[in-house]
């Protein structure tokens, strides 16, 4: 019985990782895209495609990914007891800060699917930066568990 839950334990980690790795691959690429779109014309023909593109990312990786994530996450947690560790509460608070970023960054397509463009390339690009420091962050916190 302790090596069946010592198998799920690694598959529920191995699909976690798999799922924050998608997730992230899409939150980098979201406000790229959005840069390309937003250096456009607001009438340029193009923009259609990047709207298609935009919600595509969005509807095929980013949140089935955020879903899972959090669903196989959450498992690990509670199967390895581990809400009682300071770490835990740590990177769980970066998650939301990141699931949050992902929900604005999801409002940023209907703001430019809707002709309204709100921020500049550079406000983007910065933007852009929001993913990696939070996976470092998290990464720290899991491995070096510091308290």
């Amino acid at each position: 019985m302790v090596q069946v839950l010592a198998m799920i334990y690694l598959w529920l980690k191995a699909g976690h990782v798999i799922f924050v790795v998608f997730w992230m691959a899409g939150l980098f690429m979201l406000p790229r895209f959005f840069v390309y779109h937003q250096e456009l014309a607001p009438d340029a023909a193009e923009n259609a495609l990047w709207i298609d593109r935009e919600a595509r990312l969005l509807k095929i990786i980013l949140w089935p990914s955020l879903i899972v994530v959090w669903v196989l996450g959450l498992a690990l947690a509670v199967g390895g007891g581990w809400f009682a560790f300071g770490w835990l509460h740590a990177k769980l608070a970066v998650v939301l800060v990141l699931s949050g970023y992902h929900m604005w960054m999801a409002g940023y397509a209907r703001d430019l699917a809707a002709g309204r463009r709100k921020l500049t390339g550079r406000q983007l690009r910065l933007a852009n930066e929001v993913p990696g420091v939070a996976a470092a962050i998290i990464i720290i916190l899991v491995i070096v568990k510091p308290f």
